[in-house]
């Protein structure tokens, strides 16, 4: 009898099946991974010509600011390039710890925990609290961070319809109704990544208040954007005293790299020696903590930065609504043009790009199928001159393209 011989599936055959970027890169509109060839700010050189930039998170333009560079600098000099060792161990500088404190001071809150990156804040919250007869509930449209972070812990994870507040009390309701082993979370983008909507933090809070729920919000994009102060939604609101926990990036505002969350002291006494996220991740280089707290002396000695920016966030909404676009519900410098398939938005973008204006092409599954969009974000430093260029060439390329008329 002949034997047969046993076929076994390899793992990368879904790797050499995989071809959907090179079809686009074949029709010359691939968008992702392009090298920029000079430092980040609202004009930069990308294969080898200029482009205003309305795809950064630079918000208050800090990125070049001389002090914060300054700082970083001096930090290099002093402790060094990296800190090799995890905060749990021998990473942790005074360095941190004065960052620590000024953010929970900048935020209003008792105590503060710096995370190497804002993906690893989440992943490290939310995996850290929510155990085996606990639930997570979040918004349908969250920053893929806190939905890994949900993947990541042993609790029953519960999705609601959009910023729809019916639906999440439906939801919640549910949730308690079923399990009162537990205890329940729920995490919510504070201004939501690609639509640039808020959530709404007043309802939402009434809600989860009354079925004993805590509340994440996830200030990404809010830190030093939203509130009197900048220190977020929860300012914004006046809820800060009402919201449990804040995490917030220093890849955005704070023009470096890492993530933070701000609560009660036990919180983050809980979350410093549970967070496998943290114990088991280098900690932030010198130059990245010195950057933000340089950073966070700017935004707190300079308001109009926050003033020029959220003008500069008005006049582009404005713009884009008067001229026709689907500009969505946003509320902030982030301002999406809907479009609707994600080959039209790969189409539009090139287009742009082809007239000196580097946008962000966002298809699905970063938004939902048939919502494809070109993301632009704004700055405190665009000037009005580089804004009126914007606006020139997505009129005129909306017009081609039949998205306006």
């Amino acid at each position: 009898m002949e034997k047969t011989e046993t076929k076994y599936i390899d793992l990368f055959e879904k790797c050499f099946k995989y071809r959907d970027p090179q079809k686009i890169m074949e029709m010359g509109f691939y968008p992702y991974f392009r090298p920029i060839q000079s430092a980040p700010g609202d004009e930069v050189v990308v294969d080898g010509h200029n482009c205003i930039m309305v795809g950064s998170n630079n918000y208050l333009g800090l990125v070049n600011h001389p002090k914060v560079k300054e700082a970083a600098s001096k930090a290099v000099l002093k402790f060094g390039s990296g800190c090799t060792g995890s905060r749990f161990l021998n990473g942790t500088l005074d360095l941190h710890l004065e960052l620590e404190d000024r953010l929970a001071k900048f935020m209003k809150r008792p105590e503060a925990l710096v995370f190497s990156t804002g993906f690893q804040t989440n992943l490290g919250i939310i995996s850290s609290l929510v155990e085996k007869n606990d639930s997570v509930i979040i918004d349908r449209q969250v920053h893929a961070c806190i939905v890994d972070g949900t993947r990541l812990s042993y609790g029953k994870i519960y999705k609601f319809a959009h910023n729809d507040m019916d639906d999440f009390e439906r939801l919640i309701a549910n949730v308690r109704n079923m399990n009162n082993r537990g205890g329940i979370l729920v995490v919510v983008d504070g201004v939501f990544s690609m639509e640039g909507d808020l959530i709404n933090l007043p309802r939402l809070m009434k809600v989860a208040e009354k079925y004993d729920a805590r509340v994440l919000v996830d200030d990404a994009h809010s830190v030093g954007v939203m509130g009197e102060t900048g220190a977020g939604t929860a300012e914004h609101f006046g809820l800060i005293d009402k919201v449990d926990m804040t995490m917030g990036t220093f890849s955005k505002s704070f023009a470096s790299l890492g993530g933070f969350v701000a609560a009660d002291k036990d919180v983050i006494n809980y979350i410093k020696h549970r967070a496998r996220s943290l114990i088991f991740s280098a900690s932030i280089p010198p130059a990245n903590a010195a950057s933000v707290i340089a950073a966070l002396d700017i935004i707190e000695s300079e308001p109009e930065r926050r003033e020029r920016l959220w003008e500069n966030a008005h006049r582009m909404q404005k713009e884009f609504k008067d001229l026709g676009f689907d500009i969505g519900k946003t509320e902030t410098p982030i301002v999406p043009i809907v479009v609707g398939e994600d080959i039209d938005a790969f189409t539009f973008w090139k287009a742009l790009f082809d007239n000196g204006i580097f946008s962000n092409p966002v298809i699905s599954p970063a938004v939902p199928p048939g919502q494809a969009m070109i993301r632009t974000s704004y700055t405190a430093t665009h000037t009005d001159e580089q804004l009126d260029r914007v606006v020139e060439v997505f009129a005129r390329v909306g017009r081609e393209k039949g998205l306006i008329s």
